[in-house]
């Protein structure tokens, strides 16, 4: 090789070389960017704070709402960071549920049922007086699988009960753990039963009181579906909310398939609660008395990754429905709604990772449609987190807290109004 070639190949060489720190600052500068960008997108960093979305129509109740209630036109301004995100939202609020949760003191209360069940629920006396010096019940049902001992619920209670409001609190059949199943039947995402039951006794021991119906995430179905089985049902009902719901069993169950916004893990980890829920209960619900045995196989159970899996096996056969699609059809309260007369605030999140962006159509359409809906979208929040802050560390009262018992303020000043009005 002559000595102009070694020459030429030692001058590229020592080109490479020198190039080389510059070519592995270029590939660390475009790490940092991708890794800029992903957390950009997963924090939704971009997204900037505002009012909830309102759709409602142009009704004198509704303009005194919006003049009355400042939330409804104010920005919800979610924590630093990390607050955007709908995922870790929802994820802080299913490991953590609040922060410095209040311990508020109820009285426990046992409900015979026709079938041998025994529902059970807290109820909570108001640590002061309501703003117009009525008796006012707040009667609320948890998200399926929750009880008054949740963080959220205890939290939520505990701000109502300093606002003058008593509240009754629906412990769904089988969510207690310290609390035995006297009948092979645990809850399902639409029976009624329990809920009825409950209000049932707050309007008998209680005949002074006005209601208000809260719902939070299924438990929202449960409540829309109670109000709209029967008229009878909506007495002494000042107003309902629902906060979080699907609306439609059937679609929501569909799109929990879906890998799209994570939600297919969401539906693991659900469906790996509900299996501990049920397992508690084996002998209650599968012993050799309960009759169920013969006709359900524990093994689906224990192998089972998803909510419908665990639906389709177990959860239908408690109230004999023939088919999956039968179960998610009838529990629904799509099918009630409409039936619905009381004023009725629905609430959902549009970052919400649980609830498709197809599901919010219905209630959107219904408030547009009905005089006595408000359909309240707001842009963060995630699923039943809302949780507020101007720093990284979120305040002990969320946003939702605040914002069901300002409405509820509002209809209850309202239906004074009105009473002054007619006499």
């Amino acid at each position: 090789m002559s000595s102009a070639t070694r020459t030429l190949g030692q001058d590229y060489t020592d080109t490479i070389y020198a190039e080389m720190p510059a070519m592995f600052d270029g590939m660390k500068l475009a790490a940092v960017a991708t890794v800029l960008y992903i957390i950009v997108r997963c924090l939704n960093l971009k997204s900037t704070p505002g009012p909830p979305e309102i759709i409602c129509q142009d009704t004198p109740l509704n303009h005194f709402l919006l003049k009355s209630c400042p939330m409804f036109t104010k920005e919800y301004i979610p924590p630093l960071l990390w607050g955007k995100s709908g995922h870790l939202q929802t994820l802080l609020y299913a490991k953590m549920g609040r922060v410095r949760t209040p311990t508020p003191c109820g009285v426990r209360k046992f409900l015979p049922m026709q079938d041998g069940a025994t529902g059970t629920f807290d109820l909570f006396e108001p640590l002061g007086d309501h703003s117009t010096g009525d008796d006012v019940t707040m009667v609320i049902c948890p998200g399926i699988g929750n009880h008054s001992e949740k963080s959220y619920i205890r939290t939520f209670v505990d701000h109502s009960q300093r606002q003058g409001y008593r509240c009754a609190v629906l412990n769904h059949l089988g969510a207690l753990p310290n609390v035995e199943l006297t009948s092979p039947r645990m809850f399902t995402y639409g029976c009624t039963w329990e809920f009825a039951a409950m209000v049932a006794y707050v309007k008998r021991c209680l005949p002074q009181s006005k209601l208000v119906v809260v719902g939070f995430s299924l438990g929202g179905n449960i409540a829309c579906k109670f109000l709209g089985e029967k008229r009878s049902n909506q007495d002494r009902v000042l107003c309902c909310v629902s906060v979080c719901q699907g609306y439609c069993l059937v679609r929501g169950q569909e799109t929990l398939v879906q890998w799209d916004q994570c939600r297919r893990i969401y539906n693991f980890m659900m469906a790996e609660n509900m299996k501990q829920i049920i397992l508690s209960h084996k002998g209650s619900l599968f012993g050799m008395s309960s009759g169920m045995t013969e006709e359900l196989d524990l093994s689906k159970l224990c192998t089972a990754t998803s909510l419908m899996q665990i639906d389709d096996n177990i959860m239908r056969r408690f109230h004999g429905y023939s088919s999956l699609k039968d179960y998610y059809d009838q529990d629904s309260c799509l099918h009630y709604i409409q039936n619905i007369s009381v004023p009725l605030l629905l609430v959902n999140a549009s970052d919400d990772p649980l609830i498709h962006q197809s599901l919010l159509t219905f209630p959107r359409t219904l408030a547009e449609k009905k005089h006595n809906v408000v359909f309240a979208l707001t842009q963060h929040g995630g699923h039943l987190g809302y949780f507020e802050g101007a720093g990284l560390v979120p305040q002990p009262l969320t946003w939702i807290d605040k914002f069901i018992v300002g409405y509820a303020n509002v209809m209850c000043q309202w239906e004074e109004n009105q009473k002054k009005q007619h006499t």
